[in-house]
């Protein structure tokens, strides 16, 4: 199939478009596409996501199990961990995790282990993008020859091409349909059929003229959001030792209509992204001979917020004589962030892990995650507990690490005897605070 012919099939929406790995980031993508009209195919080597989605059903709160009983319902999505349907696909997407390794370097397991299962069924004219955030050079360097291993050629046999997925779950005033599309083709064709297809199903798509300026400014947006959180944190600390309260801070700088946006500290930085890729250009850069000081530091400030938490949970409960050693503690949130049931890099699972070093018997609550599951590198195993009065008034100290708006903060206030607030949730309440500290 050649350019042409795939351009008249993504035109009519009788091209068939393949997404690989259903999860944060590949699930709202299936939904654009089939509401565009596109057949469009789920694959995920988790069988028990493909019976969940087979049956109409979801694993993700933002996107519920109706809008998946719809996408069935209407015909047009079906779910497979059979990599042989990919052959049927004009078009595959790849949306696989790209964490890091121990040593804080890019782990690839998940691209190179999905391109080589593409590349066992690759067809000629169809289109490969990678849509996972990755280092400037992943498409071409790693992606490709793997692709070609088998004798197909990109730019005579297939498309190639990168998208970066630009999802923040839980967010209401954005979604995958409208949120503008940065594509960057291998070549001339392969970046026209691409900004072809995701202009079928994205409100705006925008072309650049390389895989790798899309692969950077994908890079760029999580590096600048990393480095403005690392600098509100550092200022959290400084502001601290001056008496002086960092959110108020904020909502004052941010009444100037310019120059300013507002960032939030916290007990850490959560999700997929930024916590993770800024250091795949730390360490693409070092091949370069490049030092990435800022960015580094801007790592090092946010990596250390669950300690700094710690610490104020240990003054807290010196000013009631107790020590973190043996008390109970109640943390409060496990997704990294609000209103969400996603708990990739939260620093909630940190925190509960240094403070259990520390001797503390540690319970959470989170009303949208009920069990936590295995981990890369963290393994919990622990329940949510019940959020009441009562059960508050048992603990030494309740930590508000996620700030989910389903919290009755008056309540637990009320019946905490010391709370550490990290979100500046507590600032909801009105009146006289003694027993919360903010950290």
């Amino acid at each position: 199939m050649d350019e042409k012919t795939l351009l008249a099939k993504i035109k009519d929406r009788t091209a068939r478009v393949g997404i690989l790995g259903m999860g944060y980031v590949g699930l709202p993508l299936a939904r654009a596409f089939c509401q565009a009209g596109f057949r469009t195919l789920g694959y995920d080597i988790d069988a028990n996501k493909v019976k969940m989605l087979s049956a109409g059903k979801s694993y993700i709160k933002h996107i519920g199990t109706e809008v998946v009983r719809k996408l069935r319902a209407g015909g047009l999505f079906e779910a497979t961990c059979d990599p042989k349907q990919l052959r049927t696909c004009d078009a595959l997407l790849i949306c696989v995790p790209t964490p890091l390794s121990r040593m804080r370097d890019p782990d690839m397991t998940y691209v190179i282990r999905t391109t080589e299962t593409i590349a066992g069924e690759l067809q000629r004219g169809q289109l490969v993008v990678l849509e996972s955030t990755t280092y400037p050079g992943t498409t071409r360097e790693v992606v490709k020859p793997i692709l070609e291993a088998n004798g197909l050629k990109v730019g005579r046999d297939f498309f190639l091409a990168f998208s970066p997925e630009r999802e923040d779950p839980g967010r209401e005033d954005f979604t995958t349909e409208t949120i503008t599309k940065v594509v960057g083709g291998y070549d001339g064709p392969s970046l026209k059929v691409a900004a072809a297809l995701y202009g079928s199903a994205i409100a705006k798509v925008a072309p650049v003229h390389s895989c790798e300026v899309a692969e950077a400014a994908k890079i760029v947006e999580n590096v600048y959001r990393c480095v403005n959180i690392a600098m509100v944190n550092e200022l959290k600390m400084v502001f601290e030792r001056m008496g002086i309260d960092v959110w108020e801070v904020i909502e004052a700088a941010k009444t100037k209509p310019f120059g300013f946006q507002a960032f939030y500290p916290g007990p850490g930085l959560g999700g997929h992204c930024i916590p993770i890729d800024p250091f795949y250009l730390t360490w693409k850069a070092r091949q370069f001979g490049m030092p990435t000081r800022f960015i580094e530091l801007a790592g090092e400030i946010n990596t250390a917020m669950p300690e700094y938490v710690v610490e104020h949970v240990a003054r807290a409960l010196n000013e009631s004589r107790k020590a973190i050693n043996g008390s109970k503690i109640l943390v409060l949130g496990l997704a990294y962030k609000k209103n969400i049931d996603d708990i990739r890099e939260s620093p909630s699972i940190e925190l509960i892990e240094l403070l259990r070093s520390r001797g503390a018997k540690v319970d959470y609550n989170d009303p949208y995650i009920q069990t936590t599951h295995k981990q890369r590198e963290h393994d919990l195993k622990m329940k949510s507990v019940p959020l009441t009065p009562a059960a508050i008034k048992g603990y030494d100290c309740v930590v508000i690490s996620t700030d989910h708006d389903s919290y009755d903060y008056e309540m637990i206030i009320k019946n905490a005897p010391v709370v550490v607030d990290t979100r500046n949730a507590c600032a909801r309440v009105k009146g006289a605070k003694k027993n919360v500290y903010k950290a």
